[in-house]
């Protein structure tokens, strides 16, 4: 099978996939989520297969169908895209695992909607990623928008509704009002919208109507999520854990944030950015979201929520070394979406697991929580030293290369600003871990707990996943590990070890991403 037929498998088997969920029901619940999981191996093989020959300089491409004549649905694998479908494709299989201990464990309803939903999402996350130009990314980016509105309202309440209308509603307008108006200009300005090493607009278009260009893809990339169009992301957090997981890890916001990167390297050009400054605003703002978000998530309790607003900043952060336009900049932007990834898919993990095992969803409530969890809090640990960018985690290598960017523009602002979020970063995501192995459990915490789950029908829950192999009773009169279903706990623990991983075998995901310098993408 040749690279173009595999890039066509890649991008239609999750589509395939969700079909046969579809198929598949509630009333074969088994069947059902094995085909999910088969579907997400079919989808990352013919992405890894892909792989060496990006690696080699190649760019395999596919042309589906011509709309107009020059503006075809067409497929071409560069290196970040390269990087992005690799990060989904893997992530949504360690997500299928989890998403089935989550929704089992938590027995929640419409699961074969839920499954098949997130199937079509990954679908487009895989066209954004292989889009050979702008027609094409904009396309399944709103395929990505669409199909996750049932899923941040799955559970169909009113605030469920209210969520997935903000959400659908801000990013449908943005992109219909903002990123479509400059889409079709670049089209009448450049006559093309294919993605090309070194942009497509230098000489086309220039003086204040670049800027006003530039503001319109900005901010018509809602996914993004830069302030103040960011409240889609905390409002969508009402829904399954494992949405939130592909939101703001495996799709969704990484679609948003690699467009950004996308538009800035192929269609304005760095260089382009460098010489005429017109990005210095989106420096800015970047900046300002990046410290605002970061000083929003220590006010708030909620796990979900703080994790929401850290989200936010972090997006920025990729916003920000697309903006200084440097090598190394960009170099840190696209490596942050790899990191990031691991570190916030491993938090979100987590933050379900709890959710799952103790129904606890507030930060002050877990005090002690370490005791009874172990795998989970430390995993979390993990996760939120990769987020803050501490060597031996990934999340450092990330933030040096942003550093590293800010200097060669002699943006001596945008190092502060990384240096303070990271200082912010410790002041948030530190905590839970503290109460939960610091701290002992509260006096009427367990029986609170055990009331809890008795209410909800969970003491057989408990039982069968805690990992314990003894009855509830023993563990109320002795305490013990309490873990969530395993189906949860273990992709957990992977996503975190994969966070170590990523700093010590950082080289392969270097040398693809260099590709894009030594290729001429980004001038140095």
């Amino acid at each position: 099978m040749n690279a173009a037929d595999l890039i066509l498998v890649a991008v239609f088997a999750p589509l395939v996939g969700a079909f046969l969920i579809l198929v598949a029901g509630d009333q074969r619940a088994n069947l059902r989520d094995t085909l999910m999981v088969l579907a997400s191996v079919a989808t990352f093989v013919p992405v890894a297969t892909i792989l060496p020959e990006v690696s080699a300089g190649g760019l395999p491409r596919v042309d589906v169908v011509e709309v107009v004549p020059g503006l075809p649905i067409a497929f071409e694998v560069e290196p970040l895209g390269m990087l992005f479908a690799l990060i989904a494709s893997f992530l949504w299989i360690i997500t299928s695992f989890y998403a089935i201990g989550y929704m089992r464990g938590h027995h929640e309803g419409n699961q074969t909607r839920f499954f098949a939903c997130f199937a079509i999402a990954i679908s487009a996350a895989i066209g954004v990623a292989f889009a050979a130009n702008m027609f094409t990314l904009f396309f399944a980016y709103e395929v990505l928008t669409i199909s996750t509105y049932p899923l941040v309202a799955h559970h169909q309440d009113s605030e469920a509704q209210r969520a997935g209308r903000t959400y659908l509603g801000i990013l449908l307008t943005t992109s219909i009002c903002l990123q479509l108006v400059a889409i079709i200009w670049t089209w009448f300005a450049a006559g093309t919208l294919d993605f090309t090493p070194g942009g497509i607009l230098a000489g086309k278009v220039t003086g204040p109507e670049l800027g006003v260009l530039l503001f319109l893809y900005m901010y018509g990339i809602g996914k993004a999520a830069l302030m103040p169009i960011h409240s889609w992301l905390p409002a969508a957090m009402v829904a399954p854990t494992p949405v939130s997981a592909l939101l703001h890890a495996v799709a969704v916001v990484k679609a948003g944030v690699f467009t950004v990167l996308k538009v800035i390297i192929y269609i304005f050009g760095t260089e382009t950015l460098r010489t005429t400054g017109v990005s210095e605003w989106l420096i800015y703002v970047a900046g300002f979201t990046i410290v605002a978000a970061s000083c929003i998530a220590l006010t708030k309790d909620n796990l979900k929520a703080r994790l929401a607003y850290s989200t936010v900043s972090q997006l920025s952060y990729i916003v920000i070394g697309a903006a200084l336009a440097t090598p190394w900049a960009i170099m840190g932007a696209a490596m942050h979406i790899a990191m990031h990834a691991f570190g916030k898919i491993t938090l979100f993990f987590c933050a379900g697991a709890i959710m799952v095992a103790t129904h606890k969803t507030e930060i002050s409530q877990m005090h002690g929580l370490g005791r009874r969890m172990p795998f989970t809090m430390g995993a979390f640990l993990l996760g939120a030293l990769c987020v803050i960018g501490i060597p031996p985690f990934g999340g450092f290598w990330s933030k040096w290369h942003l550093v590293g960017g800010a200097l060669d523009a002699g943006e001596m602002l945008v190092v502060a600003v990384l240096l303070i979020s990271t200082l912010l970063n410790v002041a948030y995501l530190l905590p839970p871990v503290l109460y939960a192995f610091l701290l002992p459990p509260k006096p009427d915490d367990h029986d609170l707990e055990v009331g809890h789950h008795q209410h909800h029908g969970e003491a057989v829950a408990l039982h069968s996943y805690g990992g314990e192999g003894h009855g509830h009773r023993d563990l109320e009169k002795r305490g013990g590990i309490r873990e969530a279903p395993l189906f949860c706990v273990v992709p957990l623990c992977l996503t975190a070890l994969g966070t170590i991983a990523l700093f010590f075998y950082v080289e392969p995901l270097f040398g693809l991403l260099y590709g894009i310098i030594e290729a001429g993408t980004v001038t140095k």
